[in-house]
């Protein structure tokens, strides 16, 4: 397809969504099939949005609902991988390794379930509103409240016991004061 109208679709929300992508699977290569494949099936079937305004909801959608069904097919069928693991570096002999960063937390989201990670990296690192957040992952509004409250107190658990945090961190001020609500309509 090559309308003005889908070419400013893909130039206005191709990064957003590749990041999103990423989000979920933490592959590169993964993250960037979600996301052609989102713009693909648009382009194939222009027809299957029906409002044009909601372009952003439905690529979301697309990019969760494939990732799902690619996560539902590992697990069904899994397959095994020999990798030499790399040694982990001590963070005593780094000092600047005690501080928490974007790796750190990102790695700490990844351990998530898919059920909190989801809305968490919609609302936190695609700063979407909780009601786009339900349209994008099909569930109601207080579903995905729940989730984000849930998926924040698993998140900073995670980086507290050790999963991207030292317990120098941890005294500090909380990494993961995040703004309450986000209700706005895009």
């Amino acid at each position: 397809m090559n309308s003005p109208w889908f070419q400013s679709l893909v130039h206005e929300w191709y990064d957003p969504l590749f990041r999103f992508a990423l989000s979920l699977c933490s592959d590169r290569e993964q993250a960037l099939d979600l996301t052609q494949n989102a713009f693909y099936k648009l382009a194939a079937r222009p027809d299957s949005l029906h409002d044009p305004s909601r372009a952003k909801s439905w690529l979301f959608s697309v990019v969760h609902r494939e990732f799902i069904d690619q996560y539902r097919h590992r697990t069904r069928f899994p397959s095994t991988h020999l990798e030499v693991v790399p040694e982990t570096p001590d963070p005593s002999a780094n000092p600047r390794a005690r501080t928490l960063d974007r790796e750190a937390v990102l790695r700490a989201l990844q351990a998530l379930d898919e059920h909190f990670r989801a809305p968490l990296s919609l609302f936190y690192l695609q700063s979407h509103s909780y009601r786009e957040i339900a349209t994008i992952l099909d569930i109601p509004l207080g579903t995905v409240m729940s989730r984000l409250r849930r998926g924040k107190d698993r998140l900073r658990a995670l980086l507290e016991s050790g999963a991207g945090a030292t317990p120098a961190e941890t005294s500090r001020a909380d990494p993961l004061d995040f703004p309450q609500e986000r209700t706005g309509h895009e």
